[in-house]
């Protein structure tokens, strides 16, 4: 009885990844409204780790978002996934003016292959993930204002290995001149951790 209570709260691969993919589907929304990337009036307040979090509602975001975070939640499960970045790029000038990296790192006994499961209780994870999301919100105090149009992209770092799906596209590094960094906190689910930082652009 008390081993299949135990399984029962245990969180799997594929589970971790789902967390995973949660916080980046809220902090990316976070970042693109907390940076003025697109109106307020088309995001829509959710409830989610104790905090309010404004969701865009425009379809094509949706989408996209949808798409690459599914893919992206594949590629977790296989461990081949080290970087996930939201690129913020000047429209005009094509110059990169803020790049958000997710540095992802794999916990616990790897040994254990796709079998892996974690007994970190959720409550825990969530927690942590609030105080990084409480983070991002209030990063807009020390950020430089984008007072340009701009448009935003993910890259998603693998290993080289890795087949493409046919609508992807290898790409360039998003490098920015005069860089500054912020380092954020980290959340763990004992398989998956998830480092969060801020680089952008230093005006000074």
């Amino acid at each position: 009885m008390s081993s299949a209570q135990c399984n029962k709260s245990a969180i799997t691969l594929k589970g971790s990844s789902e967390i995973v993919c949660e916080y980046l589907d809220f902090g990316i929304n976070s970042i693109l409204f907390q940076r003025g990337i697109y109106p307020p009036e088309s995001f829509k307040t959710a409830e989610n780790y104790g905090l309010t979090i404004l969701m865009s509602q425009d379809k094509e975001i949706k989408e996209f978002l949808s798409v690459t975070l599914s893919q992206l939640k594949d590629w977790l499960t296989q461990k081949v996934v080290n970087k996930v970045a939201l690129i913020i790029t000047n429209v005009a000038s094509l110059e990169v003016m803020e790049r958000w990296d997710f540095n992802i790192e794999y916990d616990g006994d790897q040994s254990q292959g796709d079998k892996q499961v974690s007994d970190k209780p959720l409550k825990q994870i969530r927690n942590e993930i609030r105080d990084v999301l409480k983070q991002v919100a209030s990063s807009v105090a020390y950020l430089p204002l984008l007072d340009c149009l701009c448009s935003f992209d993910i890259q998603i770092y693998t290993k080289d290995d890795v087949n493409l799906p046919q609508e992807w596209a290898e790409t360039e590094a998003a490098n920015i001149k005069n860089a500054q960094c912020v380092k954020m906190r980290s959340f763990s689910t004992n398989i998956h951790k998830v480092n969060t930082m801020v680089t952008y652009k230093n005006e000074d």
